[in-house]
């Protein structure tokens, strides 16, 4: 990776290696939304970062168990792995184990639609891109309304032009490239580093969240202890998850959306082995 990439600082006093900073502060927003709802973070934990992009959950992770912590980071796309990889060697290479790969329900190559200036949306789902573009657009217009007041006078404009505004934005985040990524299953990263138990399988993978489950082997469910996965609601998938996860011993789950995604088949889920004081699903 050339000398020149960039870094960005955090909300949080770190310095990272960057794609895009415009990114990083969209995506780092969102990370503390993963450890709610009775999911907790402990020294010593074992945790998953599924889809970990150029690694801003693993470090803030890293942080939060005060640098006593063991995380495996996954990224399929070479460009975002070599940022994810570069912030890992920066921090803890020893404890931020990173692979080049995403994982899935077999050990496989797939097709991913790319997007370089948006990478967090990048999917192995290609065909799925209007269907993608849809969702997206019904969320900005969505959050026009309800987010912070240095976008809401948008909502003051004809639909119209609220439309033709979010449609040259998309059409500048949605370029595509077409790569081909390698992926694996969890058990067979259970196996072959000899994983003991995941605290914390953490999932944000653009629609492939039941493939990732699909690739745990029976024998291994019972070393998850917690799931906190964003889960695109089509064809069913929410009800499958749900049952998936309750049929392997994560009975407590509760079911979350950010106001901007009300209305909306996107929502983040938590599931835990612990006995839960808060409303399940």
């Amino acid at each position: 990776m050339s000398t020149s990439t960039p870094k960005t600082i955090l909300f949080n006093g770190m310095q990272v290696f960057c794609l895009q900073e415009y990114e990083v502060k969209f995506i780092e927003k969102e990370i503390p939304g993963y450890v709610k709802n009775g999911i907790e973070l402990h020294e010593n934990d074992t945790v998953f970062d599924v889809g970990a992009n150029i690694g801003l959950f693993t470090l803030w992770v890293y942080q939060q168990c005060n640098k006593n912590v063991n995380v495996f980071a996954f990224e399929p796309v070479p460009a975002v792995f070599e940022v994810l990889q570069r912030n890992a060697q920066e921090f803890d290479p020893k404890k931020l184990k990173v692979f080049p790969c995403g994982l899935s329900q077999e050990c496989k190559t797939v097709n991913f639609a790319y997007h370089p200036n948006v990478t967090a949306m990048s999917h192995a789902y290609p065909n799925n891109l209007k269907e993608l573009q849809n969702e997206v657009k019904q969320t900005f217009l969505s959050g026009f309304k309800v987010g912070p007041w240095s976008i809401r006078w948008i909502s003051w404009l004809p639909l119209v032009l609220q439309s033709f505004l979010v449609d040259k934005l998309l059409e500048k985040w949605f370029q595509i490239e077409q790569i081909t990524c390698q992926m694996r299953t969890v058990s067979d990263i259970i196996k072959e580093n000899n994983v003991k138990r995941i605290d914390l399988l953490k999932l944000d993978v653009e629609k492939s969240e039941l493939d990732v489950l699909l690739g745990i082997e029976n024998s291994d469910w019972k070393k998850i202890k917690q799931v906190v996965a964003e889960v695109h609601n089509f064809d069913g998938r929410l009800e499958k998850i749900v049952a998936l996860l309750k049929s392997q011993g994560l009975s407590e789950i509760i079911l979350d959306q950010q106001l901007v995604f009300k209305g909306s088949e996107l929502f983040v889920l938590y599931a835990r082995r612990q006995n839960s004081q808060q409303k399940s699903f």
